[in-house]
C-alpha cells in the first residue's frame, strides 16, 4: 500500500531556526487524499485556515494566507517572553516536486514549448533547435505573474464559447504554457458541449453561432452553481502576498540528483563496463577515505551491484567523490564534468550561507561558465 498515489499538505513555521525545522514535531500535517486533486485540497485549506488553532507550546504560522488573519492578525501567547503577541501569517513559499509546482502555477509542465513556470523562456521545437533559440534557453525570459496567468485562463474560457475551441485552446497552451488543472474539467465540458451543439444532425436545422454561445453560457452558469469564474480557478493565483510563480523554489532532488547526476552516472557506468573497469572502480570506491563525507558509508558493493537502481542519497555522496575515483579510468572530458557536478552539489546543498552575494557569484560561475 505504500506506493498508492496520494496528495498531502504539510506546513512549517518559516520563522523557526533550520535545526528546529528539521525536527518532525515542527512539520505539521494538514490534509491528505488519494482521490481529491491537489488544487481542491489547497482550496479547502485556504477556506478553512481561518479556524487556525495555535498550540500553547509553540507558535504555528500557516504557509497559506487567510485574508481575515492577514488583515486583523491572530492574538496568541508567547511562552518564551510570557506576553501576548499578534501574528500576521503570510506565505513564504510552497515546496514540491517539479510536476506539482507546475500544477500549483497553472503551468503545463516541462514538456510544453514554454517549459518554465517562472518565466516565459522557450519557443517552438524548431526555434529551440536553432542557434539563436538554443542560446536563449540559458537566459531568463519575461517573468510570469499571477495576474497574467489569471488573464490567460479567463481568455481560454472565452475561447471555449467560440467555434474551433479545441484547436484554439491547444494553441493557447502551446504559446503560453498556461493550463489550469483546477478549472480543466469545466473547460473541457464546455468544449465538448460546443462540439455537440454545432454538430448537424439529419432532419434538424443546425443552431446558429449566437444560439450555441447562449446555450454554452447558460450551461457555464449552471456549472458554476451561482459562483464566479475566479472561484473555480487555481486558488493560489489569487492569494495575497504570494507570487506563486516566484515562490515555488526549484526542487533540487529530482532536478539535480535524480536528473543531471543520475543520467551522467548512467553514461559513466556504460564507459566503465565497456572498458571492463567496473571492478577497478568498485575497489577504488571501497578504499576511498570517507571521513569528510556527511554520510555513514559508501557501500561500494551495493552501488556497483544495483547501479541502475540508486536513489538520491547515493548520488549525493557519489557526486562528491567521483573525480578522485575515476581520474585514471575515464576520458578527461568525463572527469572534468564530474568535477563541475561535484562543485555544483556542494553549492546547492549549502545549509548555511553567510555571504549571499559571494554564494550567488560562485553558483553562477558553476552554472554558466562551466556547465553551460
Amino acid at each position: 500500500k505504500q506506493w498508492n498515489k496520494h496528495h498531502a499538505i504539510y506546513m512549517s513555521n518559516a520563522n523557526l531556526p533550520r535545526e528546529m525545522l528539521e525536527k518532525e514535531f515542527f512539520v505539521r500535517f494538514v490534509s491528505s487524499s488519494p482521490h481529491a486533486p491537489p488544487m481542491e485540497l489547497m482550496r479547502a485549506m485556504r477556506e478553512s485556515i481561518s479556524n487556525v488553532v495555535l498550540l500553547d507550546i509553540c507558535i504555528l504560522v500557516s504557509l497559506n494566507v487567510c485574508s481575515d488573519a492577514a488583515q486583523s492578525g491572530i492574538i496568541a501567547w508567547d511562552c518564551k517572553y510570557n506576553e501576548e503577541v499578534m501574528l500576521i501569517p503570510y506565505a513564504l513559499f510552497l515546496a514540491g516536486d517539479n510536476p506539482m509546482q507546475a500544477e500549483e502555477c497553472s503551468h503545463a509542465g516541462l514538456n510544453c514549448n514554454y517549459f518554465c513556470r517562472t518565466c516565459e523562456v522557450g519557443g517552438t521545437k524548431e526555434y529551440k533547435e536553432s542557434e539563436a533559440g538554443y542560446n536563449t534557453i540559458f537566459t531568463s525570459g519575461n517573468l510570469r505573474t499571477p495576474e497574467k496567468t489569471l488573464q490567460e485562463i479567463r481568455q481560454q474560457f472565452e475561447t471555449a464559447f467560440k467555434s474551433g475551441a479545441t484547436t484554439k485552446i491547444q494553441n493557447s497552451v502551446s504559446l503560453t504554457g498556461v493550463r489550469d488543472s483546477s478549472s480543466a474539467l469545466i473547460l473541457s465540458a464546455l468544449v465538448e458541449l460546443g462540439k455537440k451543439l454545432r454538430k448537424r444532425t439529419a432532419g434538424s436545422q443546425a443552431l446558429t453561432e449566437n444560439e450555441v454561445e447562449v446555450a454554452l453560457r447558460k450551461e457555464f452558469e449552471e456549472l458554476l452553481k451561482g459562483g464566479q469564474l475566479d472561484d473555480i480557478i487555481n486558488p493560489l493565483l489569487g492569494t495575497d502576498g504570494l507570487d506563486i510563480h516566484m515562490d515555488t523554489p526549484t526542487e533540487i532532488l529530482h532536478t539535480i540528483l535524480l536528473g543531471v547526476v543520475k543520467y551522467f552516472w548512467g553514461q559513466t557506468v556504460f564507459l566503465l563496463e565497456k572498458a571492463k573497469f567496473l571492478h577497478i572502480f568498485q575497489c577504488q570506491l571501497e578504499s576511498i577515505d570517507k571521513d569528510g563525507l556527511n554520510a555513514p558509508c559508501l557501500n561500494a558493493d551495493y552501488i556497483c551491484h544495483y547501479k541502475g537502481s540508486l536513489i538520491g542519497k547515493h548520488f549525493k555522496s557519489l557526486a562528491q567523490v567521483m573525480p578522485f575515483i575515476i581520474h585514471d579510468l575515464v576520458p578527461p572530458t568525463v572527469l572534468n564534468a564530474w568535477t563541475v557536478i561535484g562543485e555544483l552539489v556542494v553549492l546547492v546543498w549549502h545549509t548555511k550561507i553567510t555571504d549571499t552575494e559571494a554564494y550567488l557569484v560562485s553558483s553562477m560561475h558553476i552554472l554558466f561558465d562551466r556547465l553551460v
